[in-house]
């Protein structure tokens, strides 16, 4: 979680802004591929990748 902490310690400091969204949706579809792992959806979303 400091990684992410970090991350966007970096963001605001160097004024990248537009690096939020992406690093937002890497995070989203990465905790959705973690979540949808072991349960029953995960079949239909890896035919989405």
């Amino acid at each position: 979680m400091s990684i992410l902490i970090d991350l966007f310690k970096f963001l605001r400091k160097s004024r990248k802004f537009w690096l939020v969204p992406i690093v937002l949706l890497l995070v989203t579809v990465g905790g959705l591929l973690l979540f949808a792992q072991g349960s029953v959806l995960a079949p239909f979303i890896y035919t989405l990748f």
